[in-house]
């Protein structure tokens, strides 16, 4: 922690050495000037900066650079500009305004582990193209994003595993030729304080050497008593021009998470009652605290053969480990109220690396036109881990949960739970073609052929190692039309797979998971492309997932299906030149469809049937009040089935009203102050099993930044 309060003493000492080299705020010549944007000025790539709150181009669900309104999926593109104005601190706070993405299993804390989109649960995420959710990962943070686009179906066809529901890329902030540093601190009521630095520009005299360095100091306390926290991030990037054609970027991401396994609130079944949201159990200090240190390296590149090809693709390496302490639950006396618990220590350690190279064509062909999108993968990844524990009875290491006293001495380490390694490799090889055959009618085709090898070994006495094969295909075709220059209608057809882990009671792997799904949609566009809204219907089914084996109760078989239905809405952009908006609605209606012991309909964890989110920002362009924006975010969120269960507890449902402003004090200087969770609602965000993770009480934050 100390180093923490050093770094983040530094960072802050900056910021107010700037602040004080500001005019003062009454003078006259800061009336009239623009509010600064990093992004100002800047056309919207398919991969770039944007303005505003609405992107026009994507690369992430086509891998080519494609119009929004033309790709035949539901896909919305979060900016960088949402997360500034919303003054978020982590991917999930930005992802709640993507539509219909909900928040599930956090790991205690740890990091975004898992998501919910259109009724499945899924920890499958990219950054810039590349699998970044292997082992442990640390959530993202809001500070080296530049844009975060959500694709909703099936995305296997071009990245390989991963659930139907969807998933999401990361497009991180990117060099600039033109030099511009920026600085900034914010803190809260809760205790939190945090400082950044953001910093790009060239160097050489032509723009062709160019370097971007965002840096984070965070720690502090939290609304949870005796949970403190320190996150540090270091995230370079360096783009080189080498010529006309050719392109290289170097980018790493190295970042130390130091928290608490904060496994929240228990929903026992013969619980007398919940505690406070504030109430920690698991005990504080080093008895209590995960060192969860990732290293992410990847080199792109990217080289025009002529006009109309190009060759794509690099490397990522990753490295991480999770290791310390932490206490969990062996389960409830029946006093409803005295908690059994297990002191623990676990060393996970984790390697990945993944090859990719992609070949781009645009061409002309039996009288249409042709984008032309082939490419091969290899990945390779690594995992071992150990967790060893005390005693797993209900009398041991007892707390009572609405009265809880912490730093009860930690009891002795007398098993040893987990002991084992794993490698899965893949191979895929994929290919796509985007046909314009009229000027209204486009149709998009895909297909991507993935070999998996999965070694399990468990190194526990008695216990059994096991190994997998398989093939699979996940093709994909959309079509879309416009009805007129506005309006654009569009249907599409996907699957997907998902490798599942565990051996059979014959000690055998299991059939990969496998999903169909189907979408029909409609895409509107303002006349000036300043707004646009879209709107979807679906429907998913997801079979050979795992369920209990009827001879022996102790294995599984992959025998279950799941199915997902539902209809969401999403809106961005501009509805006058000072009003911008962005968010959505969902519905769901997710459950079981056969399992071995869940009854047909049971609800599926952590999916709502109905969500809603939306930012408003009203920031004025002219008078006396230039500079200055206000806005109103609401997040609802229907009531939640807490387990996949028949006799799941249910987590009720939210309303979160958060107020933010901010003013551009000079062209340099801007400022903001916000109130998250205006009316102090208690709600769950998500839960895991029979741990319920409390959302944080009305807090208070502020903040400034100084550009250069």
């Amino acid at each position: 922690m100390r180093r923490s309060l050093i770094s983040l003493c530094v960072l802050n000492a900056v910021t107010s050495a700037t602040w004080a080299a500001q005019p003062a705020p009454d003078s006259p010549s800061t009336l009239e000037l623009d509010a600064v944007s990093i992004n100002a000025g800047l056309m919207d790539s398919a991969d770039g900066p944007v303005k505003g709150y609405r992107a026009t181009r994507s690369k992430s669900a086509t891998r080519t650079d494609t119009s929004l309104h033309e790709t035949p999926q539901s896909v919305t593109v979060v900016t960088r500009d949402v997360a500034e104005d919303s003054a978020a601190t982590r991917l999930h706070d930005v992802l709640d305004y993507a539509g219909g993405v909900g928040r599930a299993n956090n790991f205690g804390g740890q990091g975004l582990t898992t998501f919910t989109v259109r009724g499945f649960t899924t920890g499958e995420f990219y950054r810039n193209g590349f699998p970044i959710n292997r082992g442990y990962p640390n959530a993202p943070d809001a500070n080296t994003i530049e844009r975060l686009e959500v694709l909703r179906g099936p995305a296997s066809s071009l990245y390989g595993r991963g659930d139907p529901g969807g998933t999401f890329n990361v497009v991180s902030k990117q060099p600039q030729a033109e030099s511009q540093t920026t600085v900034g601190a914010q803190i809260t009521d809760q205790g939190m304080y945090r400082s950044t630095l953001d910093t790009t520009g060239a160097l050489d005299d032509d723009g062709r050497l160019a370097y971007r360095l965002n840096l984070l100091g965070e720690g502090g306390e939290s609304f949870r008593d005796d949970v403190e926290t320190e996150r540090y991030d270091v995230a370079p990037v360096l783009s080189w021009q080498v010529s006309d054609a050719t392109r290289i970027v170097l980018e790493a991401d190295l970042m130390r998470n130091n928290h608490p396994l904060d496994r929240g609130l228990t929903r026992y079944p013969n619980q007398i009652g919940n505690p406070s949201r504030d109430t920690n159990i698991w005990e504080k200090g080093s008895d209590n605290t995960l060192h969860n240190d990732n290293d992410m390296v990847q080199v792109r590149f990217d080289h025009a053969l002529n006009d109309n090809w190009t060759l794509a693709g690099g490397v990522q390496d990753l490295n991480g480990t999770l290791e310390g302490n932490a206490v969990e639950a062996n389960g409830l006396q029946s006093d409803g109220r005295t908690l059994g618990r297990n002191f623990n220590y676990r060393k996970l350690d984790w390697t990945d690396r993944d090859y990719q190279l992609n070949l781009t064509g645009y061409f002309d062909a039996f009288g249409v036109s042709h984008t032309l999108l082939s490419g091969i993968e290899y990945e390779d990844y690594h995992y071992q881990s150990i967790i060893r524990r005390s005693s797993g009875a209900l009398t041991a290491y007892p707390i009572d949960i609405f009265n809880p006293v912490l730093g009860q001495p930690s009891p002795a380490l007398t098993r040893t739970t987990t002991h084992d390694k794993e490698n899965l490799t893949t191979w895929a090889a994929f290919v796509q073609d985007q046909v314009t055959l009229t000027e209204r009618l486009k149709v998009l085709a895909g297909v991507r052929f993935e070999r998996f090898e999965h070694d399990y070994d468990n190194l526990l006495p008695g216990s059994r190692s096991w190994q997998a094969a398989d093939n699979a295909a996940t093709p994909r075709v959309g079509v879309i039309y416009d009805l007129t220059d506005s309006l654009a209608v569009y249907a599409n057809a996907a699957r997907s797979f998902k490798p599942n882990s565990g051996a059979s009671r014959q000690g055998d792997g299991f059939d990969p998971e496998e999903g169909k799904s189907y979408e029909v949609g409609v895409k509107w566009e303002a006349p000036d492309q300043q707004l646009s809204v879209d709107a979807a219907v679906y429907h998913i089914v997801k079979q050979n997932v795992l369920t209990v084996d009827p001879v022996d109760a102790t294995f599984s078989v992959a025998a279950g299906e799941v199915r997902s239905q539902g209809f969401d809405l999403n809106i961005a952009g501009n509805v006058t030149p000072e009003w911008r908006v962005t968010g959505g609605y969902a519905y769901v209606d997710a459950q079981v469809r056969k399992d071995n012991t869940l009854k047909t309909g049971t609800r599926l964890a952590n999916i709502p049937r109905n969500s809603f989110s939306l930012l408003n920002v009203y920031e004025f362009q002219d008078g006396a009040a230039k500079g200055l924006g206000l806005g109103m975010g609401v997040k609802y969120v229907d009531d939640r089935a807490g387990q996949t269960s028949n006799t799941a507890y249910d987590m009720n449902g939210y309303t979160v009203v958060d107020l933010l402003s901010f003013y551009q004090l000079t062209d340099k200087v801007r400022i903001n102050l916000d109130v998250k969770n205006l009316f102090n609602e208690e709600y769950e965000e998500g839960a895991f099993n029979l741990y319920a993770y409390p959302g944080a009480p009305r807090t208070v934050q502020t903040g400034i930044s100084y550009t250069f």
